[in-house]
């Protein structure tokens, strides 16, 4: 490979113009290099592979020309402003997270409104007055340090904590004293994808080797180690517990029994599939015994009671089932059912108030039960509102009450508090906010794709909305990763929706709305499924009447922004706007920056010859060709060390050279900022602003 020159030499001609397509828009001339790879005899050019050093001089004074370009196009947006009071005022209602318990405390998450950061609330006993135990928002000036893990000890004595700054992955850990509200001097640096998990005077956590300087955003993350640190002492004094030298790629995560007699380590070379290892702490010296060493099912653990562990799992049961597993006995021809599969998803289980809690999803909406230990139904929990997702649901042992959110697409998540041995239901809180939800209403269709496969998919609009094709629509996916997409109230779709917008949301193959069937059904060489089902969403709401092509918005974000942007080159016709936001978009290259290559489970790499082949076919940075696009609005953030801003960068700027269209193509570079993960409010208002100006405009909409 040439090496690719970032001196000041060529800061000039990264920053000249020309003229582009779009009347009175002027785009930044992006320098090209000779840059040319070879995959299986397969010669790839790759003339922006400058972009890709984000850290560099030449590539901060193209996002700071990019950014004036579109700062100047949205500017000239004459309800921009109003757009945003707007979404503020909507915004501005008290949203409170459901309680959760440790030792004699009960905590919540809070914000008062606009809040750049919830606060994290405590108070002694569920009637306790609730006060501020952290508030992240004195952290910084401008909201840029987010709240991130949380660890409680089980006496409730200690608050550990984590914080990231400009939304990256990076993560500090502090220690915080609950009664006094003391800091003390606990500092725990290089911390990432880390849960924090007690035991008596210390807590499991995991990080990796301090990185390369001027390299923290963009390296390779690998050598990922489990510690042990005890209050009181310097992290360099932490005590090694797990790290495996010959799978340097491998990450690794402790967790600790809710008794604390069992330390689990779950290893992982993916987004989907661990390997699992306990110890049992009771026993001085112990051996980790493995439960299971691939990587080819999920072993979630729900609890140790009796020498059993309980364990979520999809091993044979693509659909999930709670088994027990005796660990004197870990051999799998040992292991018992204790909740066997059946037809609906087993999300999630909880123990409460010695019962389990027991989450389902049927045709993408929550259904939530009451089960005892031995695996028998009991009772189920229904909460008032409609189709919609269960969320946080969290209990305790020893207490009977269980506390959940529940939330739907036209109004934003009520807490519920339940009782186990009552069987009683009540709302214990519920938000009010400026927003009429009783005005709209939400539909579930089922729709063919491209081989007749049936596609689930969410129609949200205002009750009586009429069905002649000139409704403004934006169609939303994401279709990855074995995640589910179920209804949730997104505040700045309701200024969509207010203003006569259609939201629909298509819950393709890739995800995980039907178990692993239906997720590997859109992984590798079947990533054209998923593809194909959102065109088919595209098209049946061209069909019905809801919407025209010229009245269409798509719009996702990581594996989501892949999906518009390979949708957008395989039919640049197909939509009116585009919005691909923190979107992998360089599928032959993804795997060589941070945790992409764990990505591998779904997309395949470049390293392969066949997976090669076919994310060659796809992959969105390398099928852009000369064609008319759609008004397209990249979103991407400086510090995204999840999907680094490199696919955006040269995303943007391939567009930019090949459209032969008069549509605007723009990116917005938002500096400071992340993947989405602990992005205060303020960052949140002026991105949506943006976007939704941008989508409005073009859309021909009137605000």
């Amino acid at each position: 490979m040439k090496p690719i020159a970032s001196s000041l030499l060529f800061l000039s001609l990264a920053i000249a113009s020309c003229q582009s397509p779009q009347p009175g828009l002027h785009y930044p001339k992006t320098r090209q290099c000779d840059q040319k790879d070879t995959y299986f005899g397969t010669v790839i050019d790759d003339p922006y592979r400058w972009l890709e050093n984000d850290r560099s001089a030449e590539t901060e004074a193209w996002v700071k020309d990019e950014n004036k370009v579109t700062y100047d196009y949205l500017s000239k947006i004459p309800f921009r402003d109003k757009l945003r009071e707007r979404l503020t005022k909507i915004w501005s209602f008290e949203k409170n997270g459901a309680p959760f318990k440790k030792g004699r405390y009960y905590f919540n998450y809070h914000n008062s409104g606009t809040q750049n950061q919830a606060v994290l609330m405590i108070r002694e006993g569920i009637n306790g007055i609730p006060k501020s135990l952290l508030d992240p928002n004195t952290l910084s000036n401008d909201g840029t340090v987010a709240l991130g893990s949380i660890g409680i000890s089980k006496d409730g004595k200690y608050l550990a904590y984590a914080t990231s700054k400009a939304g990256s992955d990076w993560e500090d850990i502090h220690v915080l004293e609950i009664e006094s509200g003391k800091l003390l001097n606990d500092h725990l640096l290089w911390v990432k994808f880390s849960g924090i998990s007690w035991q008596k005077n210390g807590f499991y956590y995991s990080r990796f080797d301090e990185p390369q300087k001027g390299h923290e955003f963009s390296a390779k993350n690998v050598n990922h180690k489990v510690y042990f640190h005890t209050v009181g002492t310097l992290q360099g004094d932490d005590k090694l517990v797990y790290e495996d030298k010959a799978h340097p790629e491998r990450n690794f995560g402790a967790g600790i029994s809710d008794d604390e007699d069992m330390l689990f380590i779950s290893g992982s070379e993916s987004t989907s599939g661990n390997s699992l290892l306990v110890k049992d702490l009771r026993v001085k010296n112990a051996a980790f015994v493995t439960i299971a060493s691939g990587f080819e099912n999920d072993y979630n653990v729900i609890d140790h009671r009796n020498g059993n562990i309980l364990l979520l799992t999809n091993n044979k049961a693509p659909r999930y089932k709670l088994i027990s597993v005796d660990i004197s006995h870990p051999e799998e021809a040992s292991w018992k059912d204790l909740i066997p599969q059946r037809p609906d998803l087993l999300e999630a289980v909880t123990v409460a108030g010695d019962n389990l809690i027991v989450k389902y999803l049927k045709d993408v909406t929550s259904r939530l039960y009451v089960y005892s230990f031995e695996g028998k139904q009991t009772a189920e929990i229904k909460p008032s509102g409609g189709p919609g997702m269960v969320d946080a649901v969290s209990g305790d042992r020893k207490d009977s009450l269980v506390f959940f959110s529940f939330t739907t697409f036209t109004a934003p998540a009520t807490v519920f508090k339940y009782n186990v041995l009552s069987s009683g239901l009540s709302v214990y809180s519920k938000p009010v906010i400026d927003f009429p939800s009783d005005q709209f209403e939400t539909h579930q269709v089922f729709y063919p794709s491209k081989d007749g496969t049936k596609i689930p998919m969410f129609i949200t609009c205002k009750k009586g909305t009429r069905l002649d094709g000139n409704n403004p629509t934006f169609l939303f996916g994401y279709g990855g990763f074995n995640i589910s997409y179920t209804p949730e109230f997104r505040i700045d779709r309701a200024i969509f929706l207010e203003n006569g917008g259609v939201y629909a949301v298509a819950n393709m193959r890739g995800g995980g709305e039907y178990g692993e069937d239906w997720h590997h059904n859109g992984v590798k060489c079947k990533k054209q499924n998923v593809f194909d089902d959102f065109i088919a969403a595209a098209e049946y709401l061209i069909s019905e009447k809801y919407t025209s092509h010229d009245k269409l918005a798509i719009h996702g974000r990581s594996n989501g922004g892949l999906l518009i942007g390979a949708v957008m080159t395989q039919r640049p016709d197909l939509a009116k706007v585009a919005v691909p936001t923190v979107g992998v978009l360089d599928m032959l290259r993804y795997h060589l920056f941070t945790i992409g290559r764990a990505w591998a489970v779904d997309y395949g790499t470049s390293e392969n010859k066949e997976e090669f082949d076919c994310l060659l076919k796809y992959s969105p940075l390398h099928n852009v060709k000369p064609a008319s696009y759609p008004a397209t609005l990249v979103l991407t953030g400086d510090h995204d060390d999840r999907v680094v801003p490199a696919h955006s960068f040269k995303f943007a700027a391939t567009l930019q050279e090949k459209n032969t269209g008069t549509e605007p193509v723009l990116i917005r570079v938002d500096v400071n900022a992340g993947h989405g993960s602990g992005k205060p409010t303020s960052k949140q208002i002026d991105e949506f602003a943006d976007m939704w100006s941008f989508v409005f405009y073009n859309l021909g909409m009137a605000y």
